[in-house]
């Protein structure tokens, strides 16, 4: 179901009574949407922001599902997202998204706000897997929001086929657990 607290342009409103409610201060920008200025944002509504980028054959993957848990309180410049049905998708991919051919795997979805979005675990084992400082961040982030979620994404790797760079995140995640244990000590 769609929320009726998210604003798309041309759907109930032009795009030019939308920058009005914005200047006016009763909208505010969402992801792709707009949400009434007093709404509470919440993971469905950040989802469900994406709607029109990832329809119903794409998930929300890496950073953007990041941002939908809630680590990032800022979405992505270009969404990451990944085919979420075993055909090849033959549409014009949205030039706001990066496109990711893999199919993500039914186990590793949620439906949230009406669109597709990685598991928390499965979030966390994409983002350990990129070797950028954005990432990591963005990994630590998810990581510090959720106790144990670390060993859940280290695990998700066990259940897997050989998956690239693996090795690397394994270790990383680790490390965040152990961080995150050491964290629990100190306090």
């Amino acid at each position: 179901m769609i929320s009726p607290f998210l604003y798309f342009p041309g759907d109930r409103l032009s795009s030019a009574e939308l920058s009005a409610a914005r200047l006016d201060g009763d909208v505010v920008e969402l992801g792709e949407a707009y949400i009434p200025a007093d709404a509470v944002e919440t993971m469905a509504l950040r989802a469900g922001s994406l709607r029109g980028i990832l329809g119903e054959t794409l998930a929300a993957t890496h950073l953007s599902a990041a941002w939908v848990h809630g680590a990032l309180s800022e979405p992505p410049a270009r969404h990451t997202v990944q085919r979420a049905v075993p055909w090849r998708i033959h549409q014009v991919i949205d030039r706001r998204a990066v496109y990711r051919d893999p199919e993500v795997g039914s186990d590793d979805l949620w439906r949230i706000g009406g669109v597709l979005v990685t598991s928390p675990q499965r979030t966390l084992a994409d983002l350990a897997r990129v070797p950028d400082d954005e990432y990591a961040e963005a990994a630590r982030l998810l990581s510090d929001a959720s106790p144990g979620l670390a060993l859940e994404a280290a695990a998700w790797f066990d259940q897997r086929s050989p998956v690239p760079h693996k090795r690397t995140a394994v270790a990383f995640l680790h490390g965040l657990a152990a961080r995150a244990t050491q964290d629990d000590v100190t306090r």
